[in-house]
């Protein structure tokens, strides 16, 4: 059994900093260093560690943010997964924690950012979290020294979780729920990722087109309502949200 708590101790914040490192390949100089994690813990955000038989094998962090007018919210900024342990839905069970926090603290937004070229964590968030997206932000943190991105500039997918809406309440209790029509498809080859390592300029011309049609319609006030997958592609679709 997987057991998930929250993160207080200074030996458990620098048990994230060095699981950081495993799953990403960070050089030092990009590690969320172990005061990070100690002012978070100090200004009312959330540190959720997964253990198996007390090794910590996943976490989750996130800080309390301000939108304009007064909203609080929660900016879920990096969750992690060792590699054998992913695919069985801890990183579902660590969100659920975080909603389950959330709500326990009169929140309803928890917000962060996804690499658009990932298929299956735009899956996971939109389809088993039931998240909507309406923003798209170019190189938002640089390049970085993680093999996992490939040389490519960070653009991100910005994910707004209402998790008091009826959208998140069916989809995270495993139930059907309406959705109106897409007006619009954004499809990503499914080979994307091995692109990304085997022909990189093919790989950012995706990207560009991309984010090409994101900002087109994003400006046009659609917003990412839902996803399918084939064999051949992911596909973002994009409608009115309710």
């Amino acid at each position: 059994m997987i057991e998930i708590h929250q993160l207080t101790q200074l030996e458990e914040f620098a048990a994230v900093v060095r699981l950081q490192r495993e799953i990403w390949g960070f050089d030092d100089v990009e590690l969320l260093p172990q005061r990070m994690f100690v002012v978070a813990d100090k200004i009312g955000g959330q540190i959720l560690g997964a253990f198996d038989n007390g090794k910590m094998v996943a976490f989750c962090l996130g800080i309390p943010g301000l939108k304009a007018g007064g909203k609080y919210y929660i900016h879920s900024h990096m969750m992690g997964v060792l590699a054998p342990y992913r695919n069985g839905g801890l990183g579902r069970r660590l969100k659920l924690a975080q909603r389950e926090w959330a709500l326990g603290h009169d929140i309803d937004l928890i917000e962060w950012t996804f690499d658009p070229l990932q298929l299956k964590n735009a899956f996971f968030n939109i389809e088993r979290l039931g998240v909507i997206i309406r923003r798209y932000v170019h190189n938002q943190y640089g390049t970085t020294t993680s093999a996992l991105h490939g040389g490519l500039p960070t653009d991100r997918l910005v994910p707004e979780w209402w998790i008091r809406s009826p959208r998140v309440e069916a989809v995270t209790a495993g139930q059907p729920f309406d959705r109106l029509p897409a007006e619009v498809r954004i499809a990503i080859p499914s080979n994307i990722s091995a692109l990304i390592e085997s022909d990189p300029p093919r790989a950012r011309q995706i990207q560009e087109q991309v984010g090409e049609q994101f900002d087109e319609h994003f400006r046009a006030g659609l917003a990412v309502i839902g996803f399918e997958r084939t064999e051949d592609s992911g596909t973002y679709l994009l409608g009115t949200w309710e």
